[in-house]
């Protein structure tokens, strides 16, 4: 049975993956997040919460001890956090990442969607570039995954593009990069080593409809 541990457990994105993880696959999970009220227990016999804060490198190895997967939803201090989280994976030799970023980082946007996207993150993307470039030094089997906008939309449509190649589309789903960690997660191979662009097909323009 596979392990994974979900950081930022409280996630919006991370919550949906919970769902879909113990309603779709025999998954053990260890919920990790600094405020642990937030979480109620769904399944105790495959399920477990640890409160803690990512930058707390002790707290975190002893998280990781005997984990198959680490899934990353962090978006503040993300450099500090990506640094600690690689070195807490490393000691522990855990392998397996998947990491949530941002698309726009490598440049990648193309057109109007591309100036709108950079405009609208600022200096965010240079951080978010700092961090992807540390998993990407490391010597884990990661997955980043760069997303587009997201939308709350019941469904689960996506696309991928690779690095190298232009991003397409505007939006995406959090329950579609939710399914698409669930699908990493259990298959073994799926991407490794990889920074991903995920979005819903059909939706370019210069930006999300939505706004």
């Amino acid at each position: 049975m596979t392990n994974v541990l979900i950081l930022g457990a409280n996630g919006r994105i991370s919550r949906l993956a919970r769902d879909l993880f113990l309603k779709e696959t025999d998954v053990k999970l260890t919920l990790y997040l600094r405020n642990a009220h937030r979480l109620k227990m769904v399944n105790p016999e495959r399920e477990r919460i640890i409160e803690g804060d990512v930058n707390d490198l002790e707290k975190l190895k002893e998280a990781m001890a005997g984990q198959d997967v680490v899934y990353s939803n962090i978006g503040s201090d993300i450099v500090r956090a990506t640094k600690n989280i690689v070195a807490a994976m490393e000691k522990t030799s855990v392998k397996r990442l998947i990491a949530i970023n941002a698309l726009g980082i490598y440049d990648e946007v193309p057109g109007k969607f591309g100036e709108w996207n950079k405009r609208m993150c600022g200096s965010n993307l240079f951080e978010f570039r700092k961090a992807a470039d540390i998993i990407e030094a490391s010597d884990l089997d990661y997955t980043i995954i760069r997303g587009a906008w997201f939308t709350n939309k019941d469904e689960v449509d996506y696309e991928i593009t690779q690095k190298g190649e232009p991003f397409k589309g505007t939006e995406i789903s959090r329950k579609s990069i939710a399914a698409f960690v669930v699908k990493l997660a259990v298959t073994p191979g799926l991407e490794v080593r990889h920074s991903v662009g995920i979005n819903k097909p059909n939706t370019d323009g210069d930006k999300p409809a939505f706004y």
